[in-house]
């Protein structure tokens, strides 16, 4: 450990020999992607696997909610279809008994048997039939494709991460009821990690987007080299200060949220 910081002021000291006049400010690692995780349903929760500190991979499970509101939504969607199918059948049976009652008649009519009103009549009611059939037909599809989208709901009740992260709050416990658009666990992206540190007002002159920068995370021995990604045009009316967010090389580290860092800044020589 010893050795690791002598070599980072002695890059410290090569920085500053070819940059010029520098200065160091302390700073913390933030991720530049925290997520608010919450289910797309309403339900009471079943099962949590993790917990306020756990590292967890893309697609692990947060925690499930139970399935009886999409049951009943399920429930439903079935009996539509077999009222729709049951709809559908009856049109079709009665399609098919006036269509040979009318070819019956067509024949009789070219017998002079029967009269033409009541082939036209017949006519005029196969074709209202005709159309309550169709019309029943696209309600089975309708029906089925109402089950299908509650179907794929069932995916929903299980709650994952959207990417490598850690688990900065967790609000919700088991048999607690989820709310949609109420967050249940708040996550930080590993892989979207920055540091960020307050500059005095007097040194934003010495400082740009782009420049590079030196960076030390001392409680992992992590030496490597950063760019200012951002000044935040803010000023605090306190301390007049503004935040300056750097991106940074990892490296092989494992590196979270929250780590205290330092930065060396560089007045560039002309």
């Amino acid at each position: 450990m010893k050795k690791l910081q002598v070599g980072f002021w002695i890059v410290a000291l090569l920085f500053q020999h070819s940059y010029g006049a520098s200065f160091t400010l302390s700073g913390s690692v933030v991720s530049d992607n925290q997520k608010m995780m919450s289910s797309r349903y309403m339900g009471f929760v079943k099962e949590v696997f993790v917990g306020e500190g756990d590292v967890v991979k893309k697609g692990d499970l947060l925690y499930v909610i139970d399935s009886k509101e999409i049951d009943t939504a399920l429930s439903q969607a079935e009996l539509s279809i077999a009222q729709a199918e049951l709809s559908s059948q009856m049109y079709e049976n009665q399609h098919n008994n006036i269509n040979l009652n009318l070819e019956r008649h067509k024949r009789l009519l070219a017998k002079d048997m029967v009269s033409k009103f009541e082939v036209e009549n017949l006519e005029l009611s196969e074709q209202n039939i005709k159309t309550m059939l169709e019309i029943s037909k696209k309600q089975v599809l309708q029906a089925k494709q109402k089950k299908q989208e509650v179907l794929s709901s069932y995916q929903y009740l299980k709650v994952k991460a959207p990417n490598d992260s850690v688990v900065i709050a967790k609000n919700i416990k088991v048999g607690e009821m989820a709310m949609p658009g109420v967050a249940s666990f708040v996550l930080s992206d590993l892989g979207s990690l920055k540091i960020v540190t307050e500059i005095s007002e007097s040194n934003l002159k010495d400082i740009a987007l782009g420049k590079a920068v030196l960076v030390e995370i001392p409680s992992i021995a992590l030496q490597s080299k950063g760019v200012i990604e951002s000044i935040i045009p803010s000023s605090n009316p306190q301390t007049h200060t503004f935040k300056v967010k750097i991106k940074f090389e990892q490296k092989d580290s494992v590196v979270y949220p929250g780590m205290y860092a330092v930065v060396i800044f560089g007045e560039q020589s002309q």
